[in-house]
């Protein structure tokens, strides 16, 4: 049967080839077979990505529907589709584009029932999953204090992330969980998920990797559709993404990874760097495509994230270049506190913002949250408007959750998670005994809470006010689910946020930000508009990942290096380079080399944002916990090359501040790098502080002040003070704590 042609006009080669350089171009053309394009950054990843799309629908290699694009964001996906749409002269239908999980849920839908779900299943978000585990692991007689639910959903997540299923996981590593019940809960877990017809997101790849390796037929099926797969930040993906690449690519091998090794910087969320690194292993005869022509930074800037980067092991190598002008070199600059810091780097951008420079072109990137403080009063004092990146997102606010559960209801009654929230409010008269009633018979007969409210007011077994109140809960809920299928749904839920109570609840509540929630909810309706149904809404908010919140036009950006990927700005600072916060000490207490490469890569990420100028600083004292500390500068400050960085060493030397990055190769333990007591200047008087040196003297702590340790019962913290063998320990979670020290463990 021969296959009736493209419905797209068929362009000129060179219209997608046009104004490509000879490697992008190179890698739009490497169409058949594996091929790795290892993108640096600045080199134009984006144009190639899309240029490749569109010139294999150009050149009729196959259909829209069966080409799989995956990117790392919707907005990535979002931004992708309309160039590929200005390339082809129209829009994409049936193209496959989207995020991992969002291809994911789209797959799923189609095979539900082959891993016991419907196909109108609910994706449950963290703070939902977070729920759920304690509400299974209380089931299970468990101890949330002593096993607190969001470190078992983070292992839980590692073991899905991975492609496992509960009784695929390690021995070693089941055992290590829940007092060696790791399998058990993650299995109870995934039952009661199925049971509530819902999953979260590591169970979107989990399930459609259970099915495809399963199901050979399936497999065929579905691997036969696509016949190009593009994959974009190919560095960041995890095991289970990585599985299921492979499976869809056995056949035809068609495969496209584009990515940059030297910027994997997620290992935390799941991010297998061994993926990229291994390509070729993988797929043998891939071809291997370098973008090293960077169209953004300047020489001195590219020679120094190049020479820095060139001190990691795990690399494929690639050496950035332009063509632009020299431009600055690195400045590096040492402070004598966090306050100085925030003064120097204000002076500058107002030094610029006078010359008539705009500060939106001004990043400055920190490697932890803790770090914006100092910027924040400073920018405050100074009226320089700034927007701080990573701040709560508008579907995580209290008032948009509460609307989304009676969305999430009525669209799926089987949502246990959903109607726990939405029946507490507004304040019904259902207390915590009628919903421990409800979750009492929900059990006994494998149903859901919804399906046990309807059985509980048929049996009366309810006091008479609170069914009355269920009663009505239920009538409306019915009410609101059959106008859905006359009326549109934004009609639906502004009418169910109004007869509900929850509006009202709002309007006569007196607290000052009362007021901005019930803006949110009418933002909330006007996002619901944008959408043609109320399911299609609820998977956009489910799988959204971006965080677009207003800003101000022109503001200096303050945000996390983690939150700086993919993006770029003029001028950018990068303040807090001493040993123990960058590189940061907790990362290479638990992953040893291969978090001290991830966190080189960090800084690499950093120094690449920058179009012209870089600012590094380091403080020669820190104020951790209310204490003075002084610390080192970071090794990474000694491995920029001297011909590209210029480095201001005299601030703190003068003040007993001698240690120097050289040093650093020969002090590779965590009490030889450790942040220590500061011994004279100029800071708040310091009496009754202990020093940190470590010692072996009878009645002596084995302990140091600024190290990492783990308590049994308070978690992780870190010692403040020494005194003998007592202890002050600020904790995680717990606070500060005076403990003995044999009470604790080094972490």
């Amino acid at each position: 049967m021969v296959e009736p042609q493209l419905p797209i006009a068929a362009a000129a080669p060179a219209r997608h080839l046009a104004g490509l350089n000879e490697r992008q171009r190179e890698a739009v053309e490497a169409i058949d077979g594996p091929v790795l394009v290892l993108a640096g950054a600045g080199t134009g990843k984006t144009r190639v990505l899309t240029q490749r799309l569109a010139h294999i629908l150009a050149l009729r290699k196959a259909w829209p529907s069966q080409i799989l694009a995956v990117t790392f964001t919707n907005k990535a996906a979002r931004e992708m589709r309309e160039r590929v749409a200005r390339e082809i002269g129209g829009a994409v239908e049936g193209l496959w584009l989207g995020t991992f999980h969002a291809l994911a849920a789209r797959l799923l839908r189609r095979h539900a029932e082959l891993v016991g779900l419907k196909s109108n299943f609910t994706i449950l978000d963290t703070d939902d999953q977070l729920r759920l585990l304690k509400q299974v692991m209380e089931a299970a007689n468990l101890d949330t204090k002593r096993w607190p639910p969001r470190q078992v959903l983070a292992v839980i997540e590692r073991w899905k992330d991975r492609g496992l299923l509960p009784g695929e996981v390690p021995e070693g590593e089941a055992e290590a969980l829940a007092g060696g019940r790791g399998r058990a809960l993650y299995a109870a877990l995934q039952h009661r998920l199925a049971t509530l017809n819902a999953c979260d997101f590591g169970d979107l790849l989990l399930h459609c990797l259970t099915f495809l390796r399963g199901q050979a037929d399936v497999l065929a099926q579905v691997a036969g559709q696509f016949r190009y797969l593009l994959v974009d930040e190919y560095q960041d993906t995890n095991l289970a993404q990585y599985l299921l690449l492979r499976l869809l690519a056995q056949g035809h091998r068609n495969l496209c990874c584009v990515g940059d090794d030297d910027q994997s910087i997620y290992s935390w969320r799941g991010a297998e760097i061994g993926n990229i690194l291994r390509f070729e292993q993988d797929f043998p005869g891939a071809r291997v495509i370098r973008l090293e022509r960077n169209y953004r930074s300047t020489p001195h800037i590219l020679g120094a994230a190049s020479g820095l980067i060139a001190n990691n092991r795990g690399r494929l190598g690639k050496e950035l270049w332009t063509e632009g002008g020299e431009g600055e070199k690195i400045a590096v600059r040492g402070v004598w506190d966090g306050e100085e810091e925030a003064r120097l780097v204000a002076d500058e951008i107002e030094t610029s913002q006078r010359a008539g420079g705009r500060l939106d072109r001004n990043a400055i990137l920190v490697r932890a949250s803790h770090q914006t403080r100092a910027f924040e009063e400073r920018f405050l004092s100074l009226a320089i408007p700034y927007r701080l990146i990573g701040g709560l997102r508008f579907y995580e606010r209290q008032e948009v959750r509460d609307a989304l559960a009676y969305c999430r209801l009525i669209a799926q009654p089987d949502d246990d998670l959903a109607f726990e929230r939405a029946v507490g409010v507004p304040r019904r008269g259902l207390g915590e005994a009628t919903l421990r009633s409800l979750h009492r018979l929900a059990r006994a007969r494998g149903s859901s809470l919804m399906a046990a409210a309807r059985l509980a007011l048929e049996a009366e077994d309810i006091p008479a006010r609170p069914r009355r109140a269920l009663r009505q809960f239920l009538s409306q809920l019915a009410r609101w689910r059959q106008a859905l299928d006359h009326l549109p749904h934004v009609e639906v839920v502004e009418s169910m946020l109004d007869e509900s109570g929850y509006t009202a609840m709002w309007q006569a509540d007196s607290a000052p930000d009362a007021a901005g929630r019930l803006e949110n909810l009418k933002e909330f309706v006007r996002a619901l508009a944008e959408f043609d149904t109320l399911t299609g809404f609820l998977e956009h908010v489910a799988l959204v990942t971006d965080n677009e919140g207003e800003i101000a036009e022109d503001a200096v950006s303050l945000m996390t290096l983690h939150a700086a990927k993919g993006l770029e700005f003029d001028t950018v600072f990068l303040p807090g380079w001493e040993e123990g916060l960058f590189p940061n000490q907790r990362a290479l207490d638990e992953g040893g080399n291969a978090a001290l490469e991830e966190e080189r890569r960090l800084a690499y990420v950093g120094l690449t944002r920058a179009r012209r100028k870089v600012v590094i600083s380091y403080a020669a004292n820190r104020r951790l916990f209310d204490r003075w500390l002084s610390a080192l500068p970071s090794r990474f400050i000694g491995e920029l090359p001297a011909a590209h960085a210029d480095v201001d060493a005299t601030v703190g030397r003068d003040r007993g501040f001698a240690e120097w990055p050289s040093a650093h190769a020969a002090r590779d333990s965590y009490q030889s790098r450790r942040m220590r007591l500061v011994s004279g200047g100029t800071l708040p008087p310091r009496e009754g502080y202990a020093d940190s040196a470590v010692t072996d003297a009878p009645g002596s702590s084995r302990y140091g002040v600024g190290q990492r340790v783990f308590h049994d019962k308070f978690g992780y913290g870190r010692v403040a003070t020494v005194e003998g063998n007592k202890l002050d320990v600020v904790f995680e979670t717990s606070g500060a704590k005076k403990v003995i020290n044999a009470f604790v463990r080094p972490a």
